[in-house]
């Protein structure tokens, strides 16, 4: 044997306990990043979908013109164990329909977008159909898609998993105030918030029942933000068939788009905004420029109002103020 390659294998033999430690030392690192990284990933698929195993839709009472409703006293149901600051976000695989499922996030500014917002128009959730009703709704358009975890807190753009069919009264009156509440503590604190979002189908519907929205802010465990809601996947004056997504004009709606009666006095709602103004006090009522283009009409004030409330959830902005000047 030669010389150089003996002593090649001497030096070898010689640093073979510190080869050893090396490699050991790379081999536990490896492991614990898998096992890390494995944990991290089945824990949260586990701890969030059980997260709405204590939800009970038939405990939601029905739709009654009120975008939301509060679910077990408002107190969202996450666990010590899911409550984080380490920012992350967990998208529900679709199941078999193509339905989205639970979405979550620990959202820190870290997560919130910086760029601009992209195009969604290629999504199709379940259930969608592009469905005007011009001058009932406001932007005429019934569905939107809406993010569960809404773009402005995680950037999420055009994410199947996180898009579903949802009434535009649901995703800006039910859902976006409260993405607000979420987006605007973060942006001011700098502190985190678990926040999750669950749609609920009811059997093989492909349009979401509502949605339920939960919140909790880590670092001061919940006193600058706590919420757990249901919003109702409705449009005020619209009967949906939540199994295929298709849609019509209530038969109410239908007859209250008359004329105005032509004695006594009257009152008529703006059906995109659910003002209330009284006939010949205003242009609003007129036929110039300033008048509604599909106004509805009512005989009582109480009829009026009720109608209104479906539209504007605050009494105080339901009056026109030209009209009641006094």
């Amino acid at each position: 044997m030669a010389k150089g390659h003996q002593k090649g294998l001497h030096k070898m033999r010689k640093n073979y306990p510190q080869i050893k430690r090396i490699f050991l030392l790379l081999l536990v690192s490896v492991c614990l990043i898998m096992t890390y990284a494995c944990s991290s990933d089945t824990g949260a698929v586990a701890e969030h979908s059980e997260s709405s195993s204590f939800f009970d839709l038939s405990q939601i009472p029905a739709y009654s013109g009120k975008a939301y409703v509060t679910v077990n006293d408002n107190v969202p149901y996450f666990t010590e164990d899911e409550m984080t600051t380490e920012s992350y976000e967990f998208y529900s695989e679709l199941d078999t329909l193509g339905r989205c499922g639970v979405c979550a996030a620990s959202i820190g500014r870290n997560l919130m977008p910086t760029g601009e917002r992209g195009e969604i128009g290629s999504v199709r959730p379940t259930g969608w159909h592009t469905v005007k009703y011009q001058g009932v709704i406001d932007r005429d358009y019934l569905y939107n898609r809406c993010h569960l975890i809404g773009w402005q807190l995680t950037g999420e753009n055009a994410n199947v998993k996180n898009l579903i069919t949802g009434t535009r009264y649901m995703n800006t009156i039910g859902m976006n105030p409260f993405e607000n509440r979420v987006a605007d503590y973060i942006r001011r604190t700098g502190n985190h918030v678990m926040y999750r979002v669950t749609p609920v189908f009811e059997g093989n519907n492909l349009l979401a029942s509502g949605v339920l929205m939960e919140a909790k802010s880590v670092e001061d465990n919940g006193r600058g933000v706590s919420f757990n809601v249901y919003c109702y996947n409705v449009q005020p004056h619209i009967v949906i068939d939540y199994a295929t997504g298709d849609s019509s004009l209530s038969e109410a709606e239908q007859v209250s788009q008359q004329e105005a009666p032509a004695t006594g006095e009257t009152y008529a709602v703006n059906s995109r905004n659910g003002k209330i103004h009284i006939v010949g006090a205003c242009p609003a009522t007129g036929s110039g420029d300033d008048a509604m283009t599909r106004p509805v009409y009512f005989a009582t004030y109480e009829e009026a109002e009720a109608y209104s409330a479906a539209i504007e959830p605050d009494s105080e902005n339901r009056k026109c103020k030209s009209c009641w000047k006094s």
